[in-house]
């Protein structure tokens, strides 16, 4: 998606967000077959229900059909982020400490790319992740700048 879809919508948003005490977890523009989807997820600290998520599309729609901000047609969905969360900004770590948790990285650490453990704290922009590797626990200390994608992740 364009810097210029994502800032566009989110400047429509925003307001309707702060309004309903919510906060905008992601924005996603992305073509599936034939059709393009504009995807808008929210979230509270109360979690999200149907009809904050109607409010928020009712309201959106209205202010996109006013603006225009995207040539092609599209369908929009506003909707919570799910179980598996992604932890987009360094605030969205900090909430998940004590969670089970899902990292890739740019560059591998010790050796590894892709890690899922504990997320036991997050201090001075670097995660520390506890790892079950076999029958032991092995601690990582990621670099936030190093954190590719990270989301939370449901723990069987």
């Amino acid at each position: 998606m364009s810097n210029q879809i994502y800032e566009s919508v989110e400047k429509l948003v925003l307001p309707i967000l702060e309004e309903e005490n919510l906060e905008l977890v992601d924005i996603e523009f992305e073509k599936e077959g034939k059709n393009w989807f504009l995807r808008v997820f929210i979230d509270s600290d109360n979690g999200v229900d149907l009809d904050d998520c109607t409010k928020v599309s009712e309201q959106l729609s209205e202010m996109l059909d006013k603006k225009d901000p995207i040539e092609q047609a599209y369908y929009l969905e506003v909707s919570s982020p799910g179980a598996e969360r992604p932890l987009k900004k360094k605030k969205d770590v900090e909430k998940a400490v004590g969670s089970n948790i899902y990292v890739t990285t740019y560059a591998p650490v010790e050796g590894e790319k892709a890690f899922e453990g504990t997320l036991a704290s997050f201090e001075d922009d670097v995660l520390k992740m506890e790892v079950k590797v076999k029958t032991r626990v092995v601690v990582y200390e990621i670099p936030y700048s190093q954190v590719a994608k990270a989301r939370l992740a449901v723990a069987f």
